[in-house]
């Protein structure tokens, strides 16, 4: 038992070791994108249904590391600023975050099509109105990364959500579906 455990302790560090350098390896993209929201139905009061937003987003691969088709996981922080259609609704600011994954369909050369999902939480205010809602967000995206020689590499991307805000005292909750097409810049590092 004894020997056991004095091989443990002189392992286990090793494989640690090991274990981290590996991990600082692995491939990152941080993205800037900016684009146009687009409301497709809501069962809200107020009905701005225009707005531009603007999204950071820290990744990580998970594979394709030796040219394969990659995958990512990543932490988007995102600001949206709807505009008042006309006099009967207002604008409005959505704050979202979460988790979202992305896998390119082809090895990472020239013209990429993507596809990725998120679940994100967002925060809803409305200009006038005390308070503020939170809610779940399912977020469906089709995009084509370019990737060329350097360590930069523009995308443009068009998104599907869902996003449902709970309501105090009711069974249920309002829906709020949109579509946004982005254009944006991913930059690399730690790309082979």
């Amino acid at each position: 038992m004894k020997r056991i455990l004095i091989l443990l302790l002189f392992v286990l560090p090793t494989v640690a070791q090991s274990q981290d350098s590996i991990m600082k390896r692995v491939p990152k993209q941080i993205s800037l994108e900016a684009g146009y929201r687009r409301i497709t139905g809501t069962e809200m009061t107020n009905k701005a249904s225009n707005g531009y937003s603007v999204l950071l987003d820290y990744a990580w691969q998970l594979s394709g590391f030796h040219g394969g088709h990659a995958s990512y996981i990543s932490v988007p922080l995102g600001y949206t600023q709807m505009m008042a259609d006309d006099d009967s609704s207002n604008a409005a600011r959505v704050i979202s975050y979460g988790w979202t994954v992305r896998h390119e369909i082809k090895a990472q050369k020239g013209w990429v099509p993507y596809f990725g999902y998120g679940l994100m939480l967002n925060n809803y205010g409305e200009k006038g109105i005390d308070g503020h809602q939170f809610a779940h967000q399912t977020r469906f995206s089709f995009g084509l990364n370019n990737y060329n020689t350097s360590n930069f590499q523009p995308y443009a991307e068009i998104d599907y959500s869902m996003t449902f805000y709970p309501q105090w005292g009711t069974k249920g909750s309002m829906s709020y579906k949109f579509v946004e097409i982005k254009i944006g810049a991913r930059f690399s590092k730690g790309r082979g």
